[in-house]
């Protein structure tokens, strides 16, 4: 299994974060084209959910999956929206966010009091825990290929 990247946004469609790992694909828009596009996909899927669901959704969206990757995502209720794209072998990877959430962005950016809770992350400390503990999961060793 490979994950390929990451991203952080805050409830004003700011992208506080982002890391790609596996990333085979190169794009030809710049990142903030880039970032624009996930948020607005991201805002439109967790739309349509909502509205089209016939539960009451408590968790709302998760995850999809196209034909070559999977998209993971998970909200905080302040509105931090984590997005992990994977292979499409990754299982869940709601833990995985969460534990970014709770472990990395709370401790080196929450109670960072030289972080800008609405600024993009330029800690360091956060950067290398993060890359530390995505490079230890066992979704993240590339896909052997034959």
């Amino acid at each position: 299994m490979t994950i390929y990247n990451f991203y952080l946004f805050d409830r004003n469609r700011t992208c506080l974060y982002f890391t790609e790992w596996n990333r085979k694909k190169q794009l030809t828009m710049s990142k903030e084209e880039e970032f624009k596009l996930m948020y607005g996909m991201i805002f439109s899927i967790k739309s349509f959910v909502s509205r089209l669901s016939p539960y009451d959704m408590k968790e709302g969206f998760l995850n999809f999956s196209t034909n070559k990757y999977k998209l993971h995502f998970f909200e905080t209720p302040s509105g931090l929206k984590f997005i992990m794209n994977t292979d499409l072998n990754a299982g869940s990877m709601k833990d995985v966010l969460q534990q970014i959430y709770s472990s990395f962005y709370v401790e080196y950016v929450v109670k960072n009091p030289l972080c800008g809770l609405d600024q993009p992350i330029t800690s360091e400390l956060f950067k290398n825990k993060l890359d530390e503990y995505i490079r230890s999961l066992a979704e993240f060793q590339p896909r052997q290929t034959s």
